[in-house]
């Protein structure tokens, strides 16, 4: 029995096949539905292209504002000769920037409470009820999109003068007047973005509102407005950069004690010189508020952007 068991044969060992080379080895992780390895290549260095491209004037700006004023007025020179924070500390000296400041922050939020405020009301009224006027609001709103806004420059300056002349209330020269104005081309736009976010949101939620005891106010309040804070975020975003930058209606409906940022840097140019490196930095002063608020809320900002395309 053991002589039987030992001649028996034994079970032929196979050896490990090496492992396969070439194609069948780079694809075994690859994802069927991955990219060529050309076309990942080609995009790689279109964005690097791209990135430089967008950077190249921020690096010229940032260099300039570190230079003086003698190496900014000849030949630019990619690397500075000698780096200073002098221009960044007589911004404030040569013009009255911190006075602009505080004049561009008031209208510019200004401007962005009331327009959140009123489209948000307005858009529900639109995305909820149906009422006479109902179109017609909404496509006069959008229609008033595909003007230009030097087409309003001069009638809202007419107007402006006539209702000081005939009720003494100053709003040419005004802060007032200035956020009235950036409401004309902000609200419409406001309006028709959170009419079709609010549209997206579910009437069951008004619904269950109104079983728990609210009213509409209650429902858009307590419900509604929750549910939409990306979209408001987007808008408010949207209207705040449109009042932080505009420059066209600022220049003629302000004056010396309103003037905002957008006009006050033309103050670094006198008849004898312009303060290229002080301009550089004011520009890069009065750019923060806007880039670190789009940083902070880009998240919301994406999301209101998208979130009424698709229901």
């Amino acid at each position: 029995m053991a002589d039987t068991a030992a001649r028996a044969p034994r079970p032929a060992v196979r050896a490990p096949r090496p492992p396969v080379r070439g194609r069948s080895r780079s694809r075994r992780g690859a994802s069927p539905t991955a990219p060529p390895r050309s076309f990942r290549w080609a995009r790689r260095i279109f964005l690097t292209a791209l990135t430089g491209f967008v950077l190249l004037p921020v690096y010229v700006m940032l260099s300039s504002s570190l230079k003086p004023l003698r190496d900014v007025s000849g030949v630019f020179r990619w690397l500075p000769s000698e780096l200073t924070v002098r221009p960044y500390l007589d911004i404030w000296r040569t013009v009255p920037l911190a006075h602009y400041f505080v004049n561009s922050l008031i209208v510019a939020g200004s401007a962005t409470v009331c327009s959140v405020v009123i489209a948000v009301f307005a858009a529900y009224a639109v995305s909820r009820y149906r009422f006479r006027g109902r179109r017609v609001f909404t496509v006069t709103v959008l229609s008033t999109q595909m003007f230009p806004g030097i087409l309003f420059l001069l009638p809202l300056f007419l107007l402006y003068v006539n209702i000081g002349n005939a009720t003494g209330v100053a709003l040419y020269g005004s802060r007032g007047g200035l956020v009235l104005t950036y409401l004309t081309f902000s609200l419409p736009f406001s309006i028709w973005m959170l009419t079709g976010y609010f549209a997206s949101v579910p009437r069951e939620l008004d619904e269950a509102a109104y079983v728990d005891g609210c009213g509409a106010l209650g429902a858009l309040l307590r419900v509604v407005v929750p549910a939409a804070v990306p979209g408001i975020v987007a808008v408010g975003v949207y209207a705040f950069m449109t009042a932080w930058g505009e420059v066209l209606f600022a220049s003629v409906m302000t004056n010396d004690t309103t003037r905002t940022l957008s006009v006050g840097l033309q103050g670094y140019a006198t008849q004898n010189d312009v303060y290229w490196n002080q301009v550089m930095a004011a520009s890069l002063v009065v750019s923060v508020p806007v880039v670190a608020g789009f940083l902070l809320l880009q998240r919301y900002l994406v999301a209101g952007l998208t979130a009424g395309a698709v229901k």
